[in-house]
């Protein structure tokens, strides 16, 4: 119980979110299409399921997601989650998580800052950055420890993944895997990924019945169900079940709805409540 919410939030920053590449090539050579929207989302959050022995009766919480930026500026999120977890024998855990992150264009330079709370109590504050060489990422970490270390050239941050899984939905594609890094947790913590995208969701079909409803900029936009679950890279061998998972229908411009997020244990839905879609100033 003491465990689960410190992994709260994580899974949702990387779909920026969340937080979406088989190679390393800058973004801007494959995915120069892909406009992605900045826009202000707020979800609420509530236990969907619970599993296993050690089950939650109750989980309620907020994460609000404010993305803005372009190709050419950058792109920056501010996120936080705040989640109530309630095991229903007076045993209630608060996890706040708060993320600040800037991702350059051709996503040669990540910029991060992490701080994740328990019941008000600061138990992990990561501050760091990451610059794409032609052979490793150089990250070098303010905190927790001041620490400098590379990682392997194909790995991908958040923003870049979002355009991928765009280009690769458009494309028709299924399945697509790779190795993520947020600077979440530790700040040194790798993921493997898998993402498998549905078939595309036409405009006029299953219209959304929540803040999507009625939106301007997302009624011609096809959108994906889509579903990323995240590995441990450190583990290998044998069959791997993934640390969490998360699930949502992703529009072809980043915006996500019907959020899912699952932590094996249990499993929490986000209904998207509030849907502020802003002017992103086109690249000269």
């Amino acid at each position: 119980m003491m465990r689960c919410p410190t992994r709260l939030g994580f899974g949702v920053a990387a779909f920026a979110l969340i937080g979406l590449a088989t190679a390393a090539r800058p973004a801007s050579a494959e995915n120069g299409t892909v406009q992605l929207a900045s826009h202000r989302a707020i979800y609420d959050l509530k236990l969907a399921e619970a599993r296993g022995r050690r089950q939650l009766s109750a989980v309620q919480g907020r994460i609000v997601y404010d993305f803005s930026g372009s190709s050419c500026e950058g792109y920056a999120l501010q996120f936080r989650q705040v989640t109530e977890l309630d095991n229903g024998e007076g045993k209630v855990v608060v996890s706040d998580l708060r993320s600040a992150t800037w991702e350059e264009g051709a996503a040669k330079t990540y910029r991060f800052n992490f701080q994740n709370y328990l019941s008000q109590e600061l138990v992990d504050s990561v501050d760091g950055r990451a610059e794409r060489g032609s052979q490793a990422v150089a990250v070098s970490l303010a905190k927790p420890d001041t620490k400098k270390f590379d990682l392997d050239a194909a790995i991908v941050f958040p923003t870049e993944h979002i355009r991928r899984i765009v280009v690769a939905a458009r494309e028709g594609k299924t399945l697509l895997e790779v190795p993520v890094y947020d600077g979440s947790e530790s700040g040194e913590k790798l993921y493997n990924t898998l993402t498998v995208i549905g078939q595309p969701i036409p405009p006029d079909e299953r219209k959304p019945d929540d803040a999507a409803a009625g939106q301007a900029a997302l009624a011609g936009l096809k959108r994906w169900p889509v579903t990323i679950s995240y590995f441990d890279k450190s583990k290998h061998g044998g069959e791997q079940t993934p640390v969490y998972a998360i699930r949502f229908e992703l529009y072809e411009n980043g915006v996500s709805r019907a959020l899912l997020l699952d932590y094996g244990d249990f499993a929490i839905s986000g209904a998207m409540t509030t849907l502020e879609m802003r002017d992103t100033k086109p690249c000269q």
